[in-house]
C-alpha cells in the first residue's frame, strides 16, 4: 500500500494548499474583486480576447502548462531517486509554481491583459521590456523545436495513438461553432468527443496504427505536418479551435488520472506496484557523467514545479479569457496544483510502475500486427519486475545520455502508466494506446499554443524595434513557425529532425531563469504598492539562482562543459544561447536592482484610456 499511500498524501496536501494558501493569496495579497473590469470584456474582439466560463478556461489553462512538461521531467530526475523528485515536486508546485502561475494572471488581468514582458516595460523600465521579449523569444524557439520533436516521436514509436490526435481536431472545430454560433451546451458535446477519441484509441490499436513505412525518417515528415498545423490552429479565433479542444482534453486528463489512480490503487493493494521494492529513494549507482542533484534537480524537473514557461500562458493567453478577476485563484492556482499531482502520477508510474514489468513491443513481419510481450529474466520463463525491471529501463551504465533522451523517457511514463491500467482488466495493448494518446494530446496543446505566444512576442518586439511587416499576426506566426521548423531540421544526435535535442539541454535552464525574471516582475508590481514581497522574493532568488549556477556548469565542467577543452570541440550553438541568455538576465537584474530603491509605494504610469466602444458583446463563451 506504500505507492497509494504518497499519492494520496500528495493529493491530500495539494487540496489543503488551495485552500488555504491559496486563499490567503487571493484575499490578502492580491485582493481579487470580482466586480473589476478584465481585458476580456475591455478588448473583447472574440480572437484572442473571449469572455470565457472559468471550467472551459480551467482547461484551456491547464492542458497549456501542462504538455508533456511534467511527464519528461520526472521521468527524467526519478534516476536521482523517487523522494528528492517528489519533495521539489510537492513543495515547489505549491509554495513556488502556483505562486508564479497566479502573480503572473494577476498582473496581466490588471494591465489589460498584457504579457509580462510588456508590464516590465512599465514597472521597471523600457529597456526591461526588450530584454524581457528577447528572454521570451529564445525560451519559446526551444519549446517550438522541442515539442514538435515530442509529439513527432510520440507518433513514431507508438502508431496506436495517431488517429485519435487527429481526429480530435474536426471534433473539436465542430464544438467550437455549436457552441460559439449557435449557443449549444459545452459539457455533453465535450463528453461525447471524449468518447469518440477512446473509440479511435481502440481503431488505432487494433485496426488502424498509422505508421509511415514508405518514409526513412517519419519524424520529419511529422514534423512538417505539425509546423503547418500550428501555423493554422494559432491564427484562428481562440473559441474555434483551442478552447474546445483544451476542455476535451481537460476530460480526457480528469479520465485518464481517475484511471491511473485506480490502476495504482489495485496494483497497490494486490502487491503487484510497490513503490519502494521498485526504485531507490535516493539513487546511488549513478552514471560517471551524470550532473550534480544539486542544481540540477531544480531544472530537470520544471513544469511539474515550476515553469517560466507558464508565465506565458498566464499573460499570453489566459488573461485575456478569464471573465471575472475572482477566477484567478482556480485558473492560475488551482490549475498548477493539478499539474503538481500529474508529475506525482509521473514519478509513480516510472517507479513503481515500470517496476510491475517491462516488455517490448514484437511486431509479425507478415501481418505488421504487433503485440507488447513481457520482457523475461534470462534462462528464466519469469517476468523482469521490480527493481530488476526500473534497473533495465534506469541503467546507468548506460551513461548520461541514456537518462536524458526524450522518446525513451515518455516511454518510461507510457509503459508505467500501462502497465497500472493493465491491473484494471484493460488490455495491455490498449492501455499503451491510451497513455500514448494522453501524452501526445498534451504536446500538441502546448505546441499550438507556444506558437501563438510567439506571435504575441514577435509582434511586441517588432512594434518596439519597428519592424513593422512583422507586428501583421499572419507574418509573426510565419516567422515564429520557419524558424522553429529550421532549428527542428537542423541534424541532431538521430541526425535530421533531432534538432530539438541539441537544444533541450538548454531548456531547463531558460525556462528556469524565465520563472525567476517573472517572479521580478511579480515582486515589482507588489513592492510598488506597498505589498509584502518575501513570499515572492525568496522563490525569486531560487528560480535565479538555481538556473544560472545550471548553465554556467553545462557551459564550463571540465568532464563535459559545452565550451570545449581536452581534445573535445566546442558546441556553438549551446554556447551562445546559453552565453546570450546569461547575458540578458544580469542585464534584467541590473534594470530591477537600479530602480527597487526609487520606485516602493510609487504606482507606475497608467495605462492610456481605451477607445470607446463600437459594438455590443455577446454572452459568455
Amino acid at each position: 500500500m506504500s505507492t497509494l499511500l504518497v499519492a494520496l498524501a500528495a493529493f491530500v496536501g495539494f487540496i489543503v494548499a488551495y485552500h488555504t494558501y491559496g486563499r490567503w493569496l487571493a484575499k490578502r495579497i492580491f485582493n481579487l474583486d470580482a466586480a473589476a473590469e478584465v481585458p476580456s470584456k475591455q478588448l473583447r474582439d472574440d480572437i484572442d480576447f473571449v469572455p470565457t466560463k472559468r471550467e472551459v478556461i480551467f482547461g484551456h489553462h491547464f492542458t497549456s502548462i501542462a504538455g508533456t512538461g511534467p511527464i519528461v521531467g520526472p521521468a527524467i530526475a526519478v534516476f536521482w531517486g523517487w523522494l528528492p523528485a517528489l519533495l521539489w515536486v510537492v513543495f515547489g508546485s505549491i509554495f513556488i509554481g502556483a505562486v508564479h502561475d497566479f502573480g503572473a494572471l494577476v498582473v496581466s488581468l490588471r494591465n489589460r491583459g498584457q504579457t509580462v514582458g510588456e508590464v516590465a516595460g512599465r514597472l521597471i523600465s523600457p529597456r526591461a521590456k526588450i530584454l524581457f521579449l528577447l528572454v521570451l523569444f529564445f525560451s519559446l524557439t526551444i519549446v517550438l523545436a522541442i515539442f514538435g520533436l515530442v509529439i513527432a516521436t510520440i507518433f513514431k514509436l507508438y502508431p496506436e495513438s495517431v488517429l485519435s490526435v487527429w481526429i480530435e481536431i474536426p471534433i473539436a472545430v465542430a464544438i467550437g461553432f455549436w457552441v460559439y454560433k449557435r449557443g449549444g451546451g459545452l459539457l455533453i458535446p465535450s463528453i461525447l468527443a471524449l468518447v469518440m477519441m477512446y473509440a479511435a484509441v481502440y481503431i488505432g490499436a487494433y485496426y488502424l496504427p498509422i505508421q509511415m513505412t514508405w518514409s526513412k525518417n517519419p519524424v520529419v515528415v511529422w514534423t512538417v505536418i505539425l509546423m503547418a498545423y500550428c501555423f493554422v490552429a494559432s491564427v484562428l479565433p481562440v473559441w474555434s479551435l483551442m478552447q474546445p479542444r483544451d476542455y476535451i482534453n481537460s476530460h480526457q486528463l480528469v479520465l485518464a488520472l481517475g484511471l491511473l489512480i485506480l490502476g495504482l490503487l489495485v496494483a497497490s493493494a494486490t502487491g503487484k506496484a510497490d513503490l519502494f521494492a521498485s526504485a531507490p529513494a535516493f539513487a546511488t549507482n549513478l552514471p560517471v557523467d551524470a550532473p550534480p542533484i544539486w542544481p540540477f534537480l531544480f531544472i530537470t524537473i520544471a513544469c511539474g514545479a515550476v515553469s517560466g514557461f507558464h508565465c506565458l500562458v498566464s499573460s499570453g493567453t489566459s488573461s485575456k479569457q478569464v471573465e471575472s478577476e475572482a477566477d484567478a485563484q482556480y485558473v492560475g492556482y488551482g490549475a498548477m496544483l493539478l499539474e503538481g499531482a500529474l508529475a506525482v502520477i509521473v514519478i509513480l508510474a516510472c517507479c513503481a510502475g515500470v517496476g510491475m514489468g517491462e516488455f517490448q513491443r514484437v511486431t509479425d513481419e507478415t501481418t505488421g500486427i504487433y503485440s507488447y510481450e513481457p520482457v523475461l529474466i534470462a534462462e528464466s520463463n519469469s517476468q523482469l519486475t521490480g527493481h530488476a525491471a526500473w534497473a533495465t529501463r534506469y541503467d546507468a551504465s548506460k551513461g548520461w545520455e541514456s537518462f536524458n533522451n526524450l522518446g525513451h523517457m515518455v516511454g518510461a511514463f507510457v509503459d508505467g502508466g500501462g502497465n497500472f491500467l493493465s491491473t484494471l482488466g484493460i488490455p495491455l495493448k490498449l492501455s499503451i494506446g491510451v497513455m500514448a494518446v494522453l501524452v501526445a494530446s498534451f504536446a500538441a496543446t502546448t505546441l499550438d499554443t507556444a506558437t501563438r505566444l510567439q506571435r504575441y512576442v514577435v509582434q511586441e518586439l517588432a512594434l518596439s524595434l519597428r519592424i513593422y511587416p512583422l507586428t501583421n499576426k499572419y507574418a509573426a506566426t510565419a516567422f515564429a513557425v520557419v524558424l522553429a521548423l529550421a532549428v527542428a531540421m537542423t541534424p541532431g544526435p538521430l541526425g535530421r529532425g533531432y534538432g530539438g535535442m541539441i537544444l533541450w539541454p538548454l531548456f531547463g535552464a531558460t525556462n528556469q531563469l524565465l520563472a525567476g525574471l517573472t517572479f521580478t516582475v511579480t515582486v515589482l508590481y507588489l513592492w510598488r504598492r506597498g505589498k509584502p514581497v518575501l513570499f515572492a522574493a525568496i522563490p525569486m532568488v531560487l528560480m535565479l539562482l538555481m538556473p544560472a549556477w545550471a548553465m554556467l556548469w553545462n557551459l564550463f565542467n571540465a568532464q563535459s562543459g559545452w565550451i570545449g577543452g581536452d581534445g573535445r570541440e566546442p558546441n556553438y550553438l549551446r554556447v551562445a544561447f546559453g552565453l546570450v541568455i546569461l547575458g540578458l538576465q544580469a542585464w534584467m537584474m541590473l534594470e530591477v536592482i537600479l530602480v527597487m530603491p526609487k520606485v516602493k509605494g510609487v504606482l507606475e504610469d497608467a495605462l492610456p484610456p481605451l477607445p470607446a466602444k463600437k459594438w455590443k458583446a455577446n454572452s459568455s463563451a
